[in-house]
């Protein structure tokens, strides 16, 4: 049998390849658009530059969070802002110191009340020191303090210028000593001078205040003065001549005169004579009345004491 003539008819798989094989050449070659890249490897211009703004406030807000707290802790370092956990703690304090004197105060005012309105602490024993020629029962008299009233309730300045008044009297203090006993302590006057009046020597201290009329002590200078008294300038100056000398020179004086503040005199027991002048710069004349005495002399001036004399 023969075989039949005429062209062999191509292979149809290969052709299938080679028809499958030139496409994208093909695609390119008829102008057809591939299609865009994946999104995650393309950035536009726009979304840069929104990337790159949100990322300046991220930094700057990072950076102003770092300094605010770098400030805070300066102000803490320096006091200025207390912790919260002292301030807390310091607020609880104050709030127990306020209730704490509120309670000081209710009590104190209740202890006060019944102080001054019963007789829990009233006076049962009135005690008087300081007295030599005073007698107590005096004291107590003029003071006149009721005995079980409370101590509170006695007016301690009204008491002491009560007892005040009495003439040898010079000043009172009166104090209560709880819890029932009242101190009344007096300082008496003390005589410097002496003069004689129609009704006995009267006894003068050293303010020039007539404060008994009674024997004088021994030794007790002679006040020689127109008008005595604590008021009148010639006895006052005649007082302080006579409390400015020394003990040894004081006790030899027997009467000092002064019928001015500027012509002062001192006769001595023994009959010598002193002239002291003025009262101006009666320390001074003092200290060289004590030297000039040591020598022999009838009169002693010193009234100038930069030239003091002996005759």
């Amino acid at each position: 049998m023969s075989e039949p003539t005429g062209p062999t008819p191509p292979e149809e798989a290969p052709v299938a390849e080679e028809q499958a094989a030139p496409q994208p050449a093909q695609a390119e070659s008829a102008g057809e658009d591939p299609g865009p890249p994946a999104e995650t490897d393309f950035e536009g211009p726009r979304r840069r530059a929104r990337r790159e703004r949100e990322q300046r406030r991220a930094a700057q807000q990072r950076a102003r969070a770092i300094e605010e707290a770098r400030r805070e802790a300066k102000r803490r370092a320096a006091g200025l802002v207390p912790p919260p956990a002292a301030t807390a703690r310091g607020k609880v304090r104050g709030l127990r110191a306020v209730l704490l004197t509120v309670l000081l105060v209710v009590l104190g005012v209740g202890v006060g009340s019944i102080l001054y309105f019963t007789p829990v602490m009233s006076v049962r024993e009135v005690v008087v020191v300081g007295t030599a020629e005073v007698p107590v029962e005096e004291v107590t008299a003029v003071a006149a303090v009721p005995l079980g009233v409370p101590l509170l309730q006695v007016n301690t300045g009204v008491v002491a210028d009560r007892v005040a008044t009495i003439r040898r009297v010079a000043s009172a203090r009166v104090q209560r000593e709880y819890p029932s006993t009242l101190r009344i302590t007096i300082a008496e006057r003390l005589p410097v001078a002496v003069m004689d009046f129609p009704d006995g020597p009267h006894l003068y201290d050293r303010d020039g205040v007539d404060f008994a009329t009674a024997p004088p002590p021994p030794s007790l200078p002679y006040l020689e003065v127109a008008n005595p008294g604590p008021t009148d300038p010639s006895t006052l100056a005649a007082l302080a001549v006579l409390t400015s000398l020394r003990p040894e020179v004081a006790e030899q004086v027997g009467r000092v005169a002064a019928p001015s503040v500027a012509s002062i005199t001192l006769t001595l027991i023994d009959g010598r004579q002193v002239v002291w002048g003025t009262h101006e710069r009666t320390e001074e004349k003092a200290e060289k009345l004590a030297a000039l005495l040591t020598q022999p002399g009838h009169t002693y001036d010193v009234s100038s004491p930069d030239l003091p004399t002996v005759k």
